[in-house]
C-alpha cells in the first residue's frame, strides 16, 4: 500500500509539473508545433536515464524511491500520450512535415537524452 501512495503523489506532482512546464514553453514558442510536449518528454527522458543510474546502480535506495521518482513522478511527467494525439492532429491536419518531424525529433531527442542521463549519473 505504501508503494501505492508512493506512486500516486510522485504522480500527481509529476502531471502538475508536465502542465507547468509545456504551458511555459507553448506561452514561449507558440502552439504551431507541440514544443511544449517535445520539451517535457526531453527532460523527462534525461532524468529517467540519470534517476536510473542514480537510484538503481549508485545509490541502490529502496523500491519505494523508484516507485516514487521514476514511476510515479517521471511516468506522469512525460507524456507519450499527449505526443501521440497531437501527431495524429498534424497528420489529420495535413502537416505531414511537421508530423514526421514530431515523431523523428521525439524518438531521436528523447532516447540521447536519456543516454545523456545515463551518462552523468555515471559521472556522478
Amino acid at each position: 500500500m505504501k508503494q501505492l501512495l508512493l506512486i500516486a503523489g510522485g504522480g500527481a506532482t509529476g502531471a502538475v509539473l508536465r502542465f507547468w512546464l509545456s504551458g511555459w514553453v507553448y506561452s514561449q514558442l507558440g502552439r504551431d508545433f507541440p514544443y511544449g510536449t517535445l520539451a517535457v518528454n526531453l527532460l523527462g527522458s534525461l532524468l529517467m536515464g540519470l534517476c536510473f543510474v542514480l537510484l538503481l546502480e549508485r545509490l541502490t535506495l529502496g523500491d519505494e524511491w523508484r516507485a516514487l521518482i521514476m514511476v510515479g513522478l517521471l511516468g506522469a511527467f512525460t507524456t507519450f500520450s499527449t505526443f501521440s494525439i497531437e501527431t495524429l492532429n498534424l497528420l489529420e491536419d495535413g502537416e505531414l512535415l511537421k508530423a514526421l518531424a514530431n515523431t523523428l525529433l521525439s524518438v531521436v531527442l528523447c532516447i540521447a537524452a536519456t543516454w545523456l542521463g545515463v551518462i552523468a549519473g555515471r559521472q556522478i
